[in-house]
């Protein structure tokens, strides 16, 4: 709504109300890589909030590194699913772009920032990542929220399929993250394998669950999901097209 509301803003800064900037220059660095008109849309680096445990720390380190990047089309051959990774946590647009691939898509259950990036670069712009633009922002989740949290990532990648057939599966890279948190745990907080191991299977049950969503209950549905919300709107019943 609000993209719609400033039409003479070429840039459109989003951020999450619990991202922090971690310096006074996080912004101008995002900004910069707009001086490549083929920049459609850019994401900075998230750090683990202070205070934050191994596990959290992990996860925001292998999902957010300390070198930027510049994504196209091409790059999915490489990166599969990653290369239309973005989060609106901290995140900017030109909105001429965002206009061009349809705006923010109103009708799925999250990522909404992932889908437009995927859009963007199926229409030739490039995605950045810029390490520089760094924000704290972390969550200290159970299991159980990590099973919804997946569960919610079940359902956009089976009413949004057009994601994976375009970008490649998520597999190798789940693989990838596990081998690498249970080595930095080793390394750090052998004590919280087990419950790393524990939020594994919660993943891997709830994207499994948001995956066959179809054949759930809307009630169970609920129960299951990080947006119960949502499962009190109509079902969509074009949410599954390719973009064109």
């Amino acid at each position: 709504m609000a993209a719609e509301m400033l039409p003479n803003a070429e840039l459109l800064v989003y951020m999450t109300q619990d991202a922090v900037l971690a310096d006074a220059n996080a912004l101008t660095e995002l900004l910069a890589v707009f001086d490549d008109p083929d920049v459609g849309a850019a994401c900075g680096r998230q750090l683990p909030r202070p205070g934050a445990e191994a596990i959290e720390i992990h996860a925001r380190n292998f999902n957010y590194p300390a070198i930027s990047q510049i994504r196209s089309l091409d790059s999915r051959e490489q990166l599969g699913i990653k290369a239309a990774f973005l989060s609106n946590s901290l995140a900017a647009y030109r909105r001429s772009a965002l206009m061009a691939v349809g705006g923010f898509p109103t009708n799925v259950i999250f990522g909404e920032d992932t889908i437009t990036a995927a859009r963007m670069l199926l229409a030739g712009y490039k995605v950045a990542y810029v390490a520089e633009a760094r924000a704290y922002h972390s969550h200290p989740y159970t299991w159980m929220q990590e099973l919804k949290r997946y569960f919610d990532i079940g359902v956009l990648h089976s009413r949004e399929h057009w994601l994976l057939e375009e970008f490649g599966q998520a597999s190798e890279e789940g693989k990838r993250f596990v081998q690498s948190e249970l080595l930095y745990l080793w390394q750090n907080n052998v004590g919280q394998i087990p419950a790393a191991l524990m939020r594994t299977l919660g993943k891997l049950i709830g994207y499994r669950l948001g995956r066959i969503e179809n054949r759930l209950s809307t009630g169970v549905k609920r129960h299951l999901s990080m947006h119960p919300k949502f499962w009190a709107e109509p079902s969509p019943n074009d949410s599954t097209c390719l973009p064109r």
